[in-house]
């Protein structure tokens, strides 16, 4: 029998099919690198990294986006990359859009997919600006004595943007600066700055600034950009609240590399549909994943034509093999792999009512559903949406319920205003309450409906300036078949003794902070396949030597710091009774396979040995067939012969 799920099955194209556009949206992602190129950011610093030579915050933030395009080689080869500088006195000479960029900003790189050329260009210039460290300077001349209106630089980065950015794709600011109030004193260039960044947002932009701060330059956002950029976060208040957003990151210049590629991955939504609260009183949420499996990219198809090297689309077609002529994907029926084989003489047309509203199916035929019935019964004729059928108290949610990965539902304000705050007022008193959601959810056309708890989640921040966002988490509850009693053990247990030296050695081996961070250990095997391909792309000589496997304990360290310590459990543990005690296992027998098949039936059957059968033999054979088991042994016995005499 096939799996229980897949006889609602109708395509694997289909079944990929979502909502809406952001199903596309995740496809592609846009970043625009808009970076500061103002006398501070030109400012020569020693190298941290080599010994006697020069750096820059324009030159750290350029390898930054470097660095950036090159991961985008193998993990985004569809995604589209740009770079704008601002506060330079160089003119950019895109002839497009050259009357519509501000003065004094410069598009160095043009929004385009990410190639392999264009981005040796940019290593190219950094390799050449760390043998003369002047050279950026010379190339992207500082502007001096003033600084360009911010509302200009968000201008210029929408005319990018609206030039260059497909239409589809999510598309994001990364803003790097050190100047931490570029116009003081002027709340007509603050109103501008903050009315040109909700143009921008309102085309679907999303600003990332990260702001840079030095021992010499600490950087104080309430100078100016509390007041402009725009609040993500969840608030009931008014919007003016001089919240930063939530992906704020002030790093310092070492750390503006690794806090890009935590930033760097988008947030890309996986469905986005109604949310009904009641009768006539629907908001709009998108969902967002958040455990996602990184494989290694699918592999395309070429045809050798001599001189050049085409790639090979495939495409599915069905075919009728006896009128050899390929049949529309429409005319296509779905049939159950359960039945029974049709029987002989038995014309199709039997056993159908001609006034019937539903089909019927002759006996011993097999029953036909086209596209159509199947996604009706896999969605039961409902349309995506989350409708919110009651609540629980919190404590009601057990930990053994998430047995599948739970989605994070967030307000999409651009669908029905008032989302956000009608979302947040239910938030916050179900968290005041202290209880949970029951909702019925369907998040795309080719899904089933499940039923699933709504656990609130209050923002809260952290060292470092990372939030955890206010939201929902979706939790797909189990049905009764999804959960089984675990068999409980009772073994022996240590001595506190034996247990104090474990956690002596143990405590020096913890991670640091007491966390596990997923973003510091990438696959092994993942990375190493992209640092093959990545140097491919960039024709350079791959080491294998070189190649640092982060998850690889350091044994060195390990013994360094609590060796000593394991040794002396190790003895403690050898001296131990408890830990020497071998436990007497009884096994258990196995019952015996007492079925018996259709064959050897029917020959006791034609001998007169059915007697000789046990009761529950002949009532798994007649339940077999569909036939009754109730009555004594001696009427089963009869029974199982009047079906062999009929068959």
């Amino acid at each position: 029998m096939p799996p229980f799920n897949d006889w609602n099955i109708i395509d694997e194209e289909e079944e990929e099919e979502l909502q809406d556009a952001a199903f596309f949206e995740g496809k592609r992602d846009v970043i625009l690198f808009c970076i500061d190129c103002s006398e501070s950011m030109h400012e020569l610093r020693d190298d941290p990294n080599y010994e006697d030579v020069k750096t820059s915050h324009l030159f750290t933030a350029l390898e930054a986006a470097m660095q950036i395009q090159k991961k985008k080689v193998i993990v985004g080869p569809n995604d589209s990359v740009g770079i704008v500088l601002f506060n330079t006195t160089r003119s950019s000479e895109a002839k497009n859009h050259a009357t519509e960029i501000k003065r004094n900003s410069f598009v160095y790189q043009p929004i385009t997919s990410i190639s392999a050329p264009a981005i040796q260009e940019l290593i190219q210039l950094l390799d050449a600006a760390r043998e003369d460290p002047d050279l950026l300077k010379s190339t992207f001349p500082p502007l001096t004595g003033k600084k360009m209106p911010m509302g200009d630089v968000f201008t210029s980065c929408n005319w990018v943007l609206r030039d260059g950015a497909p239409k589809t794709a999510s598309k994001r600011v990364f803003l790097i600066t050190d100047d931490d109030n570029p116009h003081p004193g002027s709340k007509q260039l603050v109103t501008s700055a903050r009315t040109t960044l909700l143009d921008l947002t309102q085309s679907g932009v999303q600003i990332e600034p990260f702001f840079i701060a030095t021992p010499e330059k600490p950087f104080e956002p309430s100078k100016f950009y509390s007041s402009v950029l725009l609040s993500n976060v969840l608030n009931d208040e008014d919007e003016d609240n001089g919240v930063l957003p939530e992906s704020i990151s002030i790093t310092r210049i070492d750390d503006l590399l690794s806090q890009m590629r935590f930033h760097e991955v988008p947030k890309r939504a996986i469905f986005s549909i109604p949310f009904q609260l009641g009768d006539g009183f629907v908001i709009s949420i998108k969902g967002y994943g958040l455990v996602t499996e990184q494989r290694k990219g699918t592999y395309k198809y070429f045809v050798d034509l001599g001189d050049r090297m085409e790639v090979a689309n495939s495409r599915t077609v069905y075919v009728d093999e006896d009128q050899q002529a390929e049949v529309d994907k429409t005319e296509i029926l779905y049939g159950m792999d359960l039945g029974a084989v049709p029987v002989e003489g038995v014309s199709d047309d039997e056993g159908e009512g001609a006034d019937s509203s539903c089909r019927a199916v002759p006996l011993g035929k097999r029953p036909f559903y086209t596209a159509d019935e199947i996604r009706s019964f896999r969605t039961l004729d409902l349309e995506p949406g989350i409708k919110l059928l009651g609540f629980k108290d919190r404590k009601e949610l057990a930990f053994e319920d998430n047995v599948k990965h739970s989605v994070f539902i967030y307000p999409d304000e651009l669908k029905y205003s008032g989302s956000k705050r009608t979302f947040a007022a239910l938030l916050k008193k179900m968290i005041e309450k202290k209880k949970i959601g029951l909702v019925l959810a369907l998040t795309r056309r080719n899904a089933a409906p499940v039923f699933c708890a709504m656990l609130p989640q209050a923002e809260s921040g952290e060292e470092g300036g990372w939030n955890e966002p206010a939201g929902f988490h979706l939790i797909p509850l189990p049905f009764a078949d999804d959960i089984r009693a675990a068999p409980l053990v009772e073994a022996f247990r240590a001595p506190d003794e034996l247990k104090d030296a474990a956690r002596v050695w143990i405590d020096k081996l913890c991670v640091k902070d007491g966390t596990y961070p997923p973003d510091s250990y990438p696959n092994p095997a993942l990375a190493y396949h992209n640092a093959q391909l990545q140097a491919s792309a960039f024709r350079e000589e791959f080491d294998p030597e070189a190649f640092e496997d982060l998850t690889r304990p350091k044994y060195d360290m390990i013994h360094k710091r609590a060796g000593n310590l394991m040794k002396e459990w190790k003895r403690a543990l050898l001296t131990d009774e408890s830990a020497n005690v071998v436990p007497v296992t009884t096994g258990s027998k196995r019952k015996a396979d007492v079925s018996v098949d259709e064959a050897e039936i029917r020959s006791k059957h034609e001998v007169g040995a059915l007697a000789k059968l046990r009761v529950d033999q002949l009532k798994d054979f007649l339940k077999s067939k569909s036939q009754p088991v109730s009555g004594k042994k001696t009427e089963l016995i009869e029974r199982v012969g009047d079906w062999l005499d009929a068959h």
